[in-house]
């Protein structure tokens, strides 16, 4: 078999599966079927509820009718929708997406009207497939094989993102690509400040150098600021197709290398804190490490390969606050998620990597 060809399966015994809903998140039934039975031509109100598991941020449901399977994306409880949970602006993302990238959700409805289920939400049509969250699908082995390949389309996926022209396709609207960097720099630090529950000298050493350290912001290009593992659905028959990305919710217009940088954070290795694994199944056999990951996606864009330091640097600080805010929230008793608990360790891994970036000025190998 030739290298990068992968043997084919079938493995649509083992899409991606909702579950019952976790207690308080689900929305309220009888208002939504009521609602949507006269949004939505031929829907049928023999609706069942049920909520996909993973995830941190909005909350994501599965309706299924007898005719057809509807997913619908609502903010958590107590969320500030006007930032990162606003879902008419992530409907207006996948809308502006969708002519130009071809691996994203049909989006179908926006409802702003929060006396239906309590807050705005959207519909869109459900993509099956494969998603890679903290462990492998019942009934697949992923074999270092697969895990190449994965990670190679995982990369090249989003420097084809990063590739879209933002003038013709309309979506240099969706941003303000100047002074992005420093915006995005300032912003996550006040957001950690804001969120801190304990002192993590890592998080404040971090969030200094980050301020001494800010390059210029470069040329701008669409970027999905929360690009992992689990947020990729994969083609059941060849896993190395990537058939749609998930969680808009942070699209925005800035520098690439900020989302690069991202994902970098997210990009467990095999030596990394066990803390970090969950993020993404990058630390297996055969995936990408970070440097081969620049390296794929500086070839895949046809650029010299850049420093990606400050960004690496970046990713995971600012993965570090994003579970932080959610710690913070469990702290304050506005989430019974019992797998919130243990975040606080997390937070401590996101920053300790970035301090052994910026120590050993390099993004990968730390041990």
């Amino acid at each position: 078999m030739a290298p990068g060809i992968l043997p084919m399966s079938n493995y649509s015994d083992n899409i991606d599966k909702a579950v019952t809903a976790r207690e308080g998140e689900a929305p309220d039934a009888y208002e939504l079927k009521k609602y949507l039975s006269s949004a939505l031509p031929g829907f049928d109100r023999d609706m069942i509820i049920e909520q996909f598991p993973g995830g941190y941020s909005n909350l994501t449901f599965l309706l299924k009718t007898s005719g057809k399977e509807y997913v619908l994306r609502k903010p958590p409880a107590a969320a500030n929708i006007k930032s990162a949970h606003d879902m008419g602006r992530e409907f207006r993302v996948l809308t502006a997406l969708k002519p130009v990238y071809i691996p994203v959700p049909t989006p179908i409805l926006f409802c702003d009207d929060s006396s239906i289920i309590g807050s705005p939400f959207y519909i869109m049509e459900r993509v099956r497939g494969i998603i890679l969250r903290n462990k492998a699908p019942k009934g697949i082995e992923l074999t270092p094989a697969i895990m190449r390949s994965v990670s190679e389309s995982a990369v090249e996926n989003l420097a084809a993102l990063h590739s879209i022209d933002l003038e013709s396709s309309g979506l240099i609207g969706l941003g303000k690509p100047e002074g992005y960097i420093q915006r995005q720099t300032e912003g996550w630090i006040k957001r950690y400040v804001a969120a801190q529950t304990d002192i993590i000298e890592d998080m404040n050493k971090t969030a200094d150098w980050m301020q001494a350290n800010m390059p210029e912001d470069g040329i701008p290009a669409f970027i999905h600021n929360d690009y992992k593992y689990d947020n990729l659905v994969l083609d059941p028959e060849n896993l190395k197709n990537i058939i749609a990305v998930l969680d808009w919710e942070m699209a925005t217009v800035g520098n690439p290398l900020m989302d690069l940088g991202t994902s970098l954070g997210y990009w467990a290795e095999a030596g990394d804190n066990d803390a970090l694994k969950p993020f993404n199944l990058t630390w297996l056999p055969g995936n990408l490490t970070r440097e081969e990951v620049v390296e794929r996606y500086a070839a895949t864009k046809k650029i010299s390969i850049p420093d990606m330091l400050f960004y690496y640097v970046f990713g995971s600080f600012k993965i570090g606050v994003i579970v932080q805010q959610i710690y913070a929230r469990y702290k304050k008793g506005l989430t019974r998620d019992e797998r919130f608990a243990g975040l606080g360790h997390v937070v401590t891994a996101c920053a300790a990597n970035a301090q052994k970036a910026i120590r050993y000025n390099r993004i990968s190998h730390f041990y």
